[in-house]
């Protein structure tokens, strides 16, 4: 049973740089798509990025295109998220999220089969 733990949230100032952890256990990472989602109080859930297993294409929420990078780490188990440029905007919880489907799937419809237990990104001065 695949079970994915997040690391590496925190408080940073607007401008700054986070990178965010999926580690994996109980099954090889590589073997699903994996992809990050955010919520805020009082907001809709948002799916921000995803990486698919087939070929490691990767997919963006246009909120943080250009800003995020989404990245696997095969010899760690592990899939990151680096954030760059932060913004007051991106704070929120920030789950990663896994599933079979070779090409990952972006949207806050898809309910992926495997959810970690989220990390607090806050961005304040």
């Amino acid at each position: 049973q695949l079970q994915l733990v997040e690391s590496g949230g925190g408080l940073v100032q607007p401008g700054g740089s986070l990178k965010l952890s999926c580690a994996a256990s109980g099954a090889t990472l590589n073997r699903y798509s994996v992809g990050w989602f955010r919520q805020a109080p009082g907001k809709e859930r948002e799916a921000v990025s995803c990486i698919s297993s087939s070929d490691g294409s990767t997919k963006y929420a246009d909120s943080v295109k250009g800003r995020f990078t989404i990245s696997r780490d095969s010899a760690k188990n592990t899939v990151y998220l680096q954030m760059n440029s932060l913004k007051p905007e991106d704070t929120a919880i920030y789950y990663c999220v896994a599933d079979g489907f070779s090409v990952c799937v972006l949207s806050e419809s898809y309910e992926y089969d495997y959810w970690g237990q989220g990390t607090q990104v806050t961005v304040s001065s």
